[in-house]
């Protein structure tokens, strides 16, 4: 059967106000989609991103969302639909990180980051699936630490990965009707805010000798969002310099 691929269809990346989110918003626009993302609270970053894409060609629309709330993720996905039309790409980049060994993590930060990398990601893919078209794309942002984690204080962070691997693969098959691709992107370090104190510590273990860029991440999201990746679903795609090799 002839893959359904509809090249100019709407994207809506969750978390995409900056960093990562930001490149891959950027990158989904320069490919002449329109793209809809949201931000959690901070709406300058998102004003100015929408901006930007807009005064490149493009257009961007900025929806406050928090991924934590299963409802604002459905209204974010709702809102997005009614105003650009039905979705070719669905990106879910928004996640949390707060490190912490076991004995001293709190009960409070281990629910907030499930509620975020794990229900919201559900959230999203769950709301957006009876607006995807046929033949559409589904990407999640996990990270590599779901394959190694290297460091102590990463068991949660680690653990929310890995459970967001393994629904991004079993959607995969649900959405296998349908012509729908899932696929995960595990990053290792990536040059934005959340890494920008670790240099000293990322650098030295990197095998390619430094640190990963957000449009490099966003280019292999473009490429599964492309028509060159209508074949690869369930697949979980490494990008971090070697560190896990």
């Amino acid at each position: 059967m002839t893959d359904i691929f509809t090249p100019n269809a709407p994207a809506l990346v969750l978390g995409g106000s900056r960093g990562m989110g930001a490149a891959i918003v950027r990158r989904l626009a320069a490919e002449g989609r329109p793209v809809a993302f949201t931000y959690a609270a901070s709406s300058g970053p998102a004003a100015a991103l929408a901006a930007q894409v807009e005064a490149a060609g493009g257009t961007a629309l900025a929806i406050q969302a928090d991924s934590a709330d299963a409802q604002a993720v459905r209204a974010a996905v709702e809102a997005a639909v009614a105003r650009l039309g039905p979705l070719g790409v669905l990106v879910v980049n928004a996640g949390v990180l707060k490190g912490g060994t076991i004995d001293q993590f709190a009960l409070d930060d281990f629910d907030h980051m499930l509620a975020v990398n794990v229900r919201g990601v559900f959230a999203a893919i769950h709301y957006a699936a009876p607006h995807l078209l046929d033949g559409g794309r589904v990407v999640v942002i996990g990270s590599n630490t779901a394959e190694r984690i290297g460091t102590p204080g990463s068991s949660v962070y680690a653990m929310t990965k890995a459970a967001v691997a393994q629904l991004a693969r079993g959607a995969a098959l649900d959405f296998a009707p349908r012509r729908i691709t899932v696929n995960t992107i595990q990053p290792g370090p990536i040059a934005t805010d959340m890494t920008a104190d670790l240099m000293d510590y990322i650098l030295p273990r990197l095998p390619l000798g430094r640190i990963g860029e957000a449009g490099e991440v966003a280019g292999l999201v473009a490429w599964l969002a492309g028509p060159d990746a209508g074949y690869m679903t369930g697949a979980n795609l490494t990008i971090d310099g070697g560190w896990s090799a």
